[in-house]
């Protein structure tokens, strides 16, 4: 039979799911069974949902002989899987920030799969049967967890619930919040050794919060692909030379070691944009089109990790853009970057903020102002893609066809003056002949031109719609914070300076992403104007040259 239990505590439904209940309250509760720390139940109002189970007290009159066993229900042990030991495997797309259900509450990135995944054996941590604690790339560990549910709460419990009532968990246990380590940070969760190297520092700049300018910046070169093979030549792939300003010592890296750097940074930095690797395909990885492609890709993506003052100077990106041709060195280096302790909830110790406190009404005002520009920014991403797309096309067949055409007319009529045979005409017959191929050369000229000044603005799109499509889950961790301190108006102190470390790291972040998109932009459409007057200035040049031809009879 269902049970009845007193309401303690308002709670205030936040996520779908969720009901509202309020104090002296009389609901109906369906099963003493607890999720996470969550009943489900029926209020006064009719509505069917989840609530937290230390917002209640069942009453001991409604408990049945069968469910009460003497007033304490027999213990359960539940299988779970521990977080910290989940796969990282994903076929989800480059938002790249997904997470998998029923994976125990750990992350799925969007590690790359297929054959670019196979890891070489020089650089695989391939353990056997043994588990290293801590470690990744092994089957999760099954723990054995016993719970119980007392019918009643001693006062010392209820004491307990009260104090934590004001900051209740999240019922959404997959929720952006919840994943990241927002929600176990600000309430206080986080406990870890955080070193002077690992600070992250924000300061208020003129435009507001922003991460510490870099004071050794660099840059990196990524060299022509080349095909490499191993296993006596059974097997193929494709090596990229990466040569950093700050060590001009040149590494060589497969994609999938990209892979594995981008699954880690996604991991270790939950509320900083990792730009999203260029796509990987499972034929043509040979061709020449595809391997220019991903190079420029890469290059793009290498650019704005050099250019993040944090991403750029963390020991997993450092490890990855040193490390050289020691195994050993390698896997050293791969083993501490998967230990890492400074992620979730723990990433947020290393944010160190300005003295002066954030005004809270005014961050949100800046958050909801960025979610309205990404908005907009990734609807007209879209427009403008399909236009360049469609022009392209129509420039390196439409275009081209007609001049081919038109050029293939002056031809013909070159080709019928000759028959006049008149000494006096050879050279107007000549120069028309001569106009007809300079219409085909333009036609070749319209073809080629969109590799020149159109595909770099599509690949920078391409860029900027992977970062647009990270900020909906950062801004959410922020969101998620600031509800709680919301809802908790009378919980001051540590509570507001943990959500003002979150708000900082995240308006740091959004200015970051605003100046490196000013800056890309304006170099691209640069780029962009400059071949079109050199394209234009070409066809000129051909023109005038036809024009001659007439001129010079």
């Amino acid at each position: 039979m269902a049970l009845k239990a007193k309401v303690l505590y308002d709670f205030h439904a936040e996520n779908p799911g969720e009901i509202s209940i309020a104090e002296n309250e009389l609901v109906t509760v369906f099963t003493e069974e607890e999720l996470e720390g969550w009943l489900e139940g029926e209020n006064t109002k009719g509505e069917v949902g989840l609530f937290p189970a230390s917002y209640v007290d069942l009453i001991k009159d409604h408990i049945s002989p069968s469910a009460s066993n003497n007033g304490v229900s027999s213990p359960k042990t539940i299988a779970i899987q521990s977080p910290a030991h989940t796969s990282h495997a994903s076929s989800d797309s480059p938002s790249q920030r997904g997470f998998k259900a029923g994976s125990g509450g750990g992350s799925s990135f969007n590690t790359s799969q297929g054959s670019d995944d196979d890891w070489d054996d020089d650089w695989d941590d391939s353990s056997t049967s043994t588990f290293e604690p801590q470690g990744f790339g092994t089957t999760p560990p099954i723990y054995p967890v016993t719970t119980s549910l007392p019918s009643r709460r001693s006062s010392q419990q209820q004491q307990q619930a009260k104090s934590s009532a004001t900051v209740g968990r999240n019922l959404n246990r997959f929720s952006t919040f919840v994943k990241s380590g927002g929600e176990a940070f600000l309430l206080g969760e986080a406990s870890a050794f955080v070193k002077d190297g690992d600070k992250i520092v924000v300061v208020m700049g003129k435009h507001g919060a922003e991460w510490q300018e870099d004071p050794y910046p660099f840059t990196c070169t990524i060299d022509d692909p080349t095909k490499q093979t191993k296993f006596k030549g059974m097997k193929s792939y494709m090596s990229y030379g990466l040569t950093p300003t700050h060590t001009n010592v040149q590494v060589n890296r497969r994609y999938k070691h990209f892979d594995w750097l981008y699954a880690r940074l996604v991991e270790r930095f939950p509320v900083i944009s990792v730009p999203h690797l260029p796509e990987k395909q499972a034929t043509g990885r040979f061709e020449e089109d595809f391997i220019s492609k991903r190079r420029k890709g890469l290059i793009w993506w290498m650019n704005h990790m050099a250019s993040h003052p944090v991403l750029a100077h963390c020991d997993v990106f450092q490890h990855f853009l040193t490390c050289g041709a020691d195994e050993k060195a390698w896997k050293m280096g791969k083993r501490k970057a998967e230990r890492d302790e400074l992620v979730g909830a723990n990433f947020f110790l290393t944010i160190s903020t300005p003295a002066v406190p954030l005004d809270l009404q005014e961050v949100e005002n800046k958050i909801e102002g960025f979610k309205t520009f990404t908005k907009r920014m990734d609807e007209n991403i879209v427009v403008m893609n399909t236009t360049i797309g469609e022009f392209s096309r129509k420039q390196m067949t439409g275009f081209k066809k007609e001049y081919q055409k038109v050029g293939q007319s002056f031809r013909l009529l070159g080709q019928a003056f000759e028959l006049d045979q008149q000494a006096y005409s050879a050279g107007l017959n000549q120069a028309i002949a001569y106009t007809g191929e300079t219409y085909e050369v333009i036609g070749e000229y319209f073809a080629e031109q969109p590799r020149q000044d159109l595909e770099p603005i599509s690949d920078l799109l391409d860029l900027y719609k992977g970062h647009l499509a990270n900020f909906p889950d950062i801004v959410h961790v922020q969101k998620g914070a600031l509800t709680k301190v919301k809802d908790c108006p009378k919980q001051e102190g540590e509570l507001h300076d943990r959500c003002n470390i979150i708000s900082c790291a995240t308006l740091a972040e959004i200015q970051h992403f605003h100046r490196t998109r000013v800056r890309d932009f304006r170099l691209q459409m640069q780029h962009h104007l400059h071949q079109q007057i050199s394209f234009f200035q070409k066809i000129t040049a051909k023109l005038e040259d036809a024009l001659q031809k007439y001129d010079d009879q």
